[in-house]
């Protein structure tokens, strides 16, 4: 990666709807405006992530998104919607970076905020770039939190299920709501433990026991979990299937698809067919990854794009 930069400014930009979101600027305040659209949702963004971008060509907007990292208030599920989130990206490019376009960087959730802000606001959009395609459709959800994805982690998926009593796991997503959104603290964190848990067990190609000590740590965790659970399960506050049947809104726009060809979190099958939806876009596999951005093939092939597009 590029080296570590610190930001020029930070701020909190005020909702008026009870949220305080937090951003920062890097970078070349002249060059190509950028911005990153971090995972989950819940993650946050991190340091790291300044670093996909050259700081020389490039004006990088970094940002929580609503009750995550340093935004206000945490794990707030109040006004908390992908509409909500698509009009806080607006006002952020006009209010804050004061850019005409922006080149939209995406993984995971991002890539699916960042397709769904694109055919929100085509003209506000010169570039996109989208890894680990996710668009919280139920087949997507039921791989990863019910049956799929625990067919080749059975360990870890016992401890996914550990909260949650037998009875109750029929439907998971919901039996993890009722403990995340309820008034038992210790409950809460219980299950937000061992829902973060399990993706940081297995975004990886191989374990990253480091970057899952970030996942277990209560404060994240209960964001993570809590904003998580409460956007899967209404689907992502979209019709089912949005982002594919609309991709013709934004099939002029360049862009670049990447995706690991053994992304356990978000398997390439969606992947594969935003591609046939979008095939004016690149598409490249990383044959020896997942999910996770820093899988080296995926992180070279980040790097490549973000150069490629600065020029």
């Amino acid at each position: 990666m590029y080296p570590p930069i610190d930001p020029y400014k930070t701020g909190l930009l005020d909702t008026g709807d009870g949220h305080q979101i937090y951003w920062e600027l890097c970078g070349n305040p002249a060059g190509k405006p950028a911005v990153f659209l971090h995972g989950g949702p819940g993650a946050g963004c991190a340091e790291h992530h300044r670093r996909l971008f050259n700081p020389e060509k490039y004006h990088i907007m970094l940002f929580d998104q609503r009750g995550c990292g340093r935004s206000l208030p945490h794990a707030s599920l109040d006004n908390n919607t992908t509409a909500h989130l698509i009009a806080d990206i607006e006002r952020l490019r006009t209010e804050v970076m004061g850019a005409d376009k922006l080149l939209v960087f995406g993984g995971s959730w991002g890539s699916t905020l960042a397709l769904a802000y694109a055919q929100a606001h085509p003209d506000s959009v010169s570039e996109l770039i989208v890894r680990g395609i996710f668009t919280v459709r139920p087949e997507e959800l039921a791989w990863y939190y019910q049956e799929g994805a625990s067919w080749l982690f059975p360990d870890y998926w016992e401890d996914y299920i550990a909260p949650i009593p037998e009875a109750e796991r029929g439907d998971l997503i919901a039996a993890f709501r009722r403990r995340l959104t309820g008034d038992d603290e210790q409950e809460k964190i219980a299950a937000a433990r061992a829902w973060s848990q399990w993706e940081g067990r297995t975004i990886t190609l191989l374990l990253d026991t480091v970057g899952v000590d970030k996942y277990i740590s209560d404060y994240f965790a209960v964001a993570f979990a809590r904003i998580e659970n409460h956007y899967f399960t209404h689907l992502g506050f979209m019709e089912e299937g949005q982002i594919l049947k609309n991709m013709d809104k934004i099939r002029h726009i360049p862009g670049i698809i990447i995706q690991g060809r053994y992304d356990c979190c978000t398997p390439m099958k969606t992947a594969w067919e935003l591609h046939k939806a979008w095939p004016e876009a690149e598409f490249h596999i990383a044959a020896d990854a997942g999910h996770a951005f820093n899988e080296p093939e995926i992180l070279r092939q980040l790097l490549r794009a973000t150069d490629q597009f600065a020029n």
